[in-house]
């Protein structure tokens, strides 16, 4: 199956406008956080994030099918001795655009750096945020099916009768579990926190993901041939992955370093599977 991978150089608030409407199976994205890496992207003021944000998320809204999912991998900042509540912010005002925010997923960082503050422990999770067009999108669980776990071995050795029935919570909560249900099962459902080390070798960009995070949402998200969008692309983790998960890809950089460095990425990946000479280059 032939790949085709388009890389558009500029601002994305601009260059979405240029993508066609429903036409993107998922979108994951992690835009420059408040105030941070000025020396890259010249860092947006917490107070003027979601004004700032807001007419982007209108346009992907209109990109993303109706059956297609938006995962924004975003982070709070510390202003004034308290966490700045500009995702929540966000989060609401997303809600009035149409957007569902259907689940929140954590990425913790089993390699965070070791840190002293006078008030805080270190920061080793960062928030990704799903939304949604409709209740009902592509999503393919058992692609992210994990090993069952040595709790099986005795768990599910001698059962008693209510372990084989939906036995409900004790304490009214209305949730119940029937454990003779994973008898004979080698893998779950794996739970909304993903324990993935971050990026340490030298990627070239201040911000990179590890290459299992996309590739983990584009398994759940996606199947082959559909497309996956990144509009702030940086090192273009996500779209290399997508490659290698034979995705189309749509990639937006608005710094020329980063795109040429992409561009060059694509470049020398595996011509036979990528197809080199069909990468779109918009400038």
């Amino acid at each position: 199956m032939e790949v085709t991978t388009k890389l558009i150089l500029g601002d994305c608030r601009e260059k979405l406008k240029e993508l066609e409407s429903n036409s993107v199976d998922l979108i994951l994205t992690s835009p420059p956080y408040c105030d941070s890496r000025k020396k890259t992207y010249g860092g947006i003021h917490p107070d003027k994030y979601v004004e700032w944000f807001l007419p982007i998320s209108q346009e992907l809204l209109r990109i993303l099918k109706h059956d297609g999912t938006f995962v924004l991998n975003i982070k709070e900042r510390v202003v004034g001795g308290e966490r700045h509540t500009y995702v929540l912010q966000l989060i609401l005002e997303m809600r009035k655009q149409s957007w569902l925010w259907t689940e929140e997923l954590i990425w913790h960082k089993k390699n965070c750096y070791p840190g002293k503050w006078p008030n805080r422990f270190r920061d080793a999770w960062e928030r990704l945020l799903q939304f949604n067009k409709n209740e009902k999108f592509n999503m393919y669980q058992e692609e992210v099916m994990v090993p069952v776990g040595n709790w099986a071995e005795t768990r599910l050795k001698s059962l008693s009768k209510t372990d084989r029935i939906r036995d409900n919570a004790k304490n009214g909560s209305g949730f119940g579990k029937n454990v003779s249900n994973w008898i004979n099962r080698d893998k779950v459902y794996p739970t909304n926190v993903l324990h993935l080390a971050t990026e340490c070798n030298n990627k070239n960009h201040s911000a990179v993901f590890p290459e299992a995070l996309p590739e983990w949402f584009i398994k759940l998200f996606t199947k082959e041939g559909d497309t996956v969008l990144d509009p702030f692309m940086g090192s273009g983790t996500t779209i290399v992955v997508a490659q290698q998960m034979i995705r189309d890809s749509i990639g937006i950089e608005i710094l020329p370093k980063y795109y040429e460095m992409v561009k060059n990425k694509i470049k020398t990946t595996d011509r036979h599977l990528f197809r080199g000479e069909k990468i779109l280059c918009n400038y």
